[in-house]
C-alpha cells in the first residue's frame, strides 16, 4: 500500500498507508472534539529495549511547543522531540490481521552501562561481525542483536530485539548462534550475556 504524502508538509517524519490513514480517521471520528484532534505517536521503551509505541488522540493546542505536529492528508500527527530522530523513516500501516503496526527501520539506542568497553579495537571487531554476519543471520527471523559493550574479561553484553525479544527460543539463539559466532570469530570474547529484559517483548500492533 502506497503511503499518503503530507501535501502541506515536505519533511514529514513518518509515513501512513491509505490503509492506516483511513482506519485512524475513522477511531477518530469516534471521539469527542474530533476536529481538534491529533494522533500522537510515541516511543515508551527505554533505551536499548525493543521499541514499545503509544498511539493516543490528543488536542492539538495542547502539543508540547518541542513536539513536531505534521498534517498527512487532514490527519495530524504529533510527535515528541525525543522521538523524531527514531521515529525518521518509519511507516504506519494497517492490516486486517495486524491492525495498526510500525515499521521502523531504526534501532534502539544503545543502552550506556557503567564498566563496559565499547570504543576500543575489540569492540569494533565485535560490532563488525554483528553488522555483517550476526544480524544477517537473524534477519530471517525478524530479529537483531545490538552490542552494548564487553567487561574486557571476556565477555560481551549484547541486547536482543525484533523477533529475538521475548521469544522463547532466545536464549538458545543467544547462546548457540550469536555466542558460538563471536568466540570463533574474536579473539578475546569468551562468553556473551543477553542483557534484554525479555518479559517485556511485544509485537509492536495495534488493534
Amino acid at each position: 500500500m502506497s503511503p499518503l504524502s503530507a501535501p502541506a508538509e515536505t519533511d514529514a517524519i513518518i509515513s501512513i498507508t491509505a490503509a492506516a490513514h483511513e482506519q485512524i480517521i475513522t477511531m477518530r471520528d469516534g471521539e469527542p472534539e474530533t476536529d481538534r484532534l491529533g494522533l500522537r505517536l510515541e516511543i515508551v521503551s527505554d533505551p536499548g529495549e525493543e521499541f514499545r509505541y503509544d498511539l493516543s488522540f490528543e488536542i492539538t493546542t495542547k502539543a508540547a511547543f518541542t513536539d513536531e505536529v505534521r498534517t498527512h492528508d487532514g490527519l495530524k500527527v504529533i510527535i515528541p522531540a525525543k522521538d523524531i530522530e527514531l521515529l525518521t523513516g518509519a511507516t504506519l500501516d494497517f492490516t486486517s490481521s495486524q491492525g495498526l503496526v510500525i515499521r521502523n527501520p531504526n534501532k534502539p539506542a544503545v543502552p550506556s552501562i557503567e564498566g563496559l568497553v565499547r570504543d576500543d579495537q575489540l569492540s569494533a571487531e565485535v560490532e563488525a561481525l554483528v553488522a555483517a554476519e550476526v544480524n544477517p543471520s537473524l534477519a530471517a527471523h525478524g530479529g537483531f542483536v545490538t552490542f552494548v559493550g564487553h567487561d574486557t574479561q571476556g565477555t560481551a553484553y549484547m541486547t536482543m530485539g525484533g523477533g529475538c525479544h521475548g521469544c522463547s527460543m532466545s536464549r538458545m539463539t543467544m547462546l548457540e548462534g550469536v555466542q558460538a559466532m563471536l568466540v570463533e570469530q574474536v579473539a578475546g570474547i569468551d562468553r556473551v550475556k543477553d542483557l534484554t529484559d525479555h518479559s517485556t517483548g511485544a509485537t509492536p500492533f495495534y488493534n
